[in-house]
């Protein structure tokens, strides 16, 4: 039996109080291979400017972005900080657990959550405190105003207070027997706390947990409850109250977050985030095109179908180029205009993990084998 290459999203069955893993749902046999890379015409000039090894990494792990800062977490349980304008590494952590989510961080806390469902939450490199989570947790915690969130992959958000782990409150609306094991939303706009819930966004008041307001962007739809399975997915682009983001398999919107409103409602069959700007969405499908959208009304702007079949991350939109890695380690920056290939560097021939990050005038990407890498346009 041979799998294709592509990422995997796992999918668990609530059974009782626990979860079981009962199938792969993007892993498939023998797929076609893809075609050979086009030739590199270079024409945006980028140089790899640092490179740091933080450790091997394993999806759904992300970096976190603080400032100019980055926090890395590698699936052993070793945390770094990382300057992005030099590569200099400021702090490393030992957690002492295997690690099931990404970081969570602000400028005082720092938060990760162990394989066994413990959260952990850092200060000024010493330890806090442990709560343990009743249920599995792929999504990185959500650090801010003195409190870390975190969303359980059974859909319940829970609150804590940041200094001494008290629980705060807990919000729960599940029903559904399917879940996505892959990180979800789980952010903030202004006060209000956004996050989801099988296909619907909610926003929720961060004090008290009490619901503001929550919209529908995806309903599951097929024969059976994998193919009804509808979540959303990390990875998501806000400009001033506009919130675009990405249903798994189903659709890309734009909402506004002030009322809920959804501005736009679009089908595409990806499963990573989404990249934006104030004009553009762009975002990579299942079979490896890249698609952008006028961020306005959601119209098709351009299609790149030269990366097709090779396991692409999400993209991102910044630094005059959309961005995206692969499976073989490549970076691939193409135009925002057309989405004609403007450079392409090879990293490590690992796994590019997560979508590649814009800080400190730098895209950041890091690597399965643990290398956290820094390039910049010359």
């Amino acid at each position: 039996m041979r799998f294709s290459r592509d990422r995997t999203a796992w999918i668990y069955a609530l059974a009782g109080s626990g979860l079981l893993l009962i199938l792969s749902a993007c892993a498939s046999f023998d797929k076609p291979k893809p075609e050979p890379l086009e030739a590199n015409p270079a024409t945006m000039a980028v140089k790899e400017v640092w490179r740091v090894n933080v450790g091997e990494g394993a999806m759904p792990l992300e970096l976190r972005m603080v400032g100019d800062m980055l926090w890395a977490a590698s699936s052993q349980g070793d945390l770094s900080l990382i300057d992005a304008t030099n590569g200099q590494v400021k702090v490393r952590s030992m957690v002492g657990k295997s690690l099931s989510a990404g970081v969570g961080a602000d400028k005082e806390f720092v938060a990760v959550v162990s394989r066994d469902n413990q959260l952990i939450v850092w200060s000024g490199n010493k330890e806090l405190w442990r709560e343990k989570i009743p249920s599995l947790v792929v999504t990185a915690p959500f650090v801010a105003g003195a409190r870390v969130f975190v969303l359980a992959a059974d859909r319940t958000v829970y609150a804590f207070d940041a200094a001494n782990g008290r629980k705060l409150w807990a919000q729960q609306r599940s029903g559904d027997s399917l879940l996505l094991a892959q990180a979800s939303v789980l952010t903030a706009v202004g006060d209000t706390l956004l996050t989801a819930q099988g296909g619907r966004l909610l926003a929720l008041n961060p004090l008290n947990g009490t619901l503001r307001w929550d919209v529908q962007v995806a309903a599951g739809r097929g024969i059976n409850e994998v193919e009804r399975l509808a979540d959303l997915v990390s990875g998501v682009s806000r400009v001033g109250e506009s919130l675009c983001l990405r249903a798994f398999q189903y659709a890309v919107t734009c909402i506004q977050t002030q009322t809920g409103r959804s501005a736009w409602n679009k089908s595409a069959s990806g499963v990573t985030g989404i990249g934006g700007n104030s004009q553009s969405i762009v975002g990579t499908e299942s079979d490896g095109k890249v698609i952008a959208w006028r961020r306005i009304d959601g119209e098709k702007l351009w299609t790149y179908e030269k990366l097709r079949l090779r396991s692409l991350t999400g993209p991102t939109l910044a630094g005059g180029a959309v961005v995206t890695g692969d499976g073989d380690g490549n970076v691939h920056w193409l135009s925002p205009t057309d989405g004609k290939l403007l450079n392409r560097i090879a990293t490590d021939g690992s796994p590019i993990l997560g979508s590649p990050l814009w800080v400190a005038s730098t895209w950041v990407v890091m690597t399965q084998r643990g290398n956290v890498i820094g390039f910049r346009p010359q």
